[in-house]
């Protein structure tokens, strides 16, 4: 089977990480990186014995798929010109900076037979992917998703640094329009929104309370889930499973009305299981996990909530 041909445009924490998988996947060969930074893309490059470009665009028709992992503002300029010269693109969450880039994004993949993947990472967590089986029908749901302040990723609000995750996860799972959200939110240590909360109410009644801080002492990503006759508690972070069921007469007798299961998975790499998926989806023709769709869902939503804690800090000036 011929060799993917494939690249990485914007090496920086995030991009190497994309760049090592690509290097080390079976079937593919990594061209080359690209970056702005001579420093960046020279290091990764000679770490992964590629090549190092300054510009995206000398590889344009020269490959078969990039994973761009550039600042949002980016994404939708270069994702678009790869998709338009026959290239298959991964591009990182969120997938555009608004949602009529996400859709012509969708619009131009679909028009060239091209695979557009979303890297909302969070999906190929191994903590999620054993927790499906037992999502039925989730009533409320609770998501903690806390970081300690950084510069890196500070070029957007936590609303679509972190949040996002969470988003995508709660309408993958609920599977169920959005009636209505509430958020606030506040600035903290940078010119955007450190640190927000938001609760959104779903047309088949079911809610989620979201909170996403980047101004934490600690780092903590959990996600709680309710049932009718269930409970389950998901740390990404650990890669631990709870679930908390009535008990049942196949269960036998216990001290308590409820069984508990506790699974402490394998950590896993998901970032590696993201780009096998990515791969293989560019083989086999079936469309990849996070489409392009559901990357416009999740951003739809973020907007809508980065919109409410706007308009709640513009009143909150107003009123002082």
């Amino acid at each position: 089977m011929q060799k993917i041909r494939t690249a990485v445009i914007g090496v920086g924490y995030l991009g190497r990480f994309h760049a090592q998988k690509y290097a080390q996947a079976a079937g593919c060969e990594l061209v080359a990186v690209v970056d702005a930074r001579s420093e960046a893309r020279e290091q990764v490059a000679a770490e992964l014995k590629t090549r190092a470009l300054a510009d995206y665009r000398e590889l344009l028709g020269a490959v078969d798929a990039v994973s761009v992992v550039t600042p949002t503002p980016a994404h939708f300029p270069i994702a678009r010109e790869f998709l338009e010269r026959g290239a298959h693109v991964l591009v990182e969450k969120p997938i555009t900076e608004t949602a009529a880039e996400a859709r012509e994004l969708i619009a131009t993949a679909a028009r060239a037979g091209r695979i557009l993947q979303v890297g909302h990472l969070e999906r190929f967590n191994a903590a999620i992917l054993a927790a499906m089986p037992y999502l039925n029908a989730p009533r409320f749901v609770e998501c903690h998703r806390l970081a300690p302040y950084r510069e890196r990723g500070t070029d957007v609000n936590v609303v679509l640094d972190l949040m996002i995750h969470d988003i995508d996860i709660v309408q993958t799972i609920v599977g169920a329009p959005i009636s209505t959200i509430d958020a606030i939110g506040t600035p903290v240590f940078s010119e955007e929104i450190d640190i927000a909360n938001a609760r959104i109410r779903f047309t088949n009644g079911c809610v989620a309370n979201a909170t996403a801080s980047r101004v934490s002492l600690k780092t903590e990503r959990k996600l709680r889930v309710f049932e009718d006759d269930a409970y389950l508690s998901l740390d990404l972070q650990q890669k631990i499973l709870t679930v908390i069921r009535k008990r049942t007469a196949q269960d036998g007798p216990g001290p308590l009305p409820v069984s508990i299961e506790e699974q402490n998975l394998e950590q896993g790499d998901a970032l590696k299981a993201e780009i096998d998926s990515f791969l293989d989806c560019i083989r086999s023709g079936k469309p990849p996990v996070v489409t392009g769709e559901a990357g416009l869902t999740a951003l739809e939503t973020a907007t809508r909530i980065t919109e409410l804690v706007e308009a709640s800090l513009g009143a909150r000036k107003a009123h002082a």
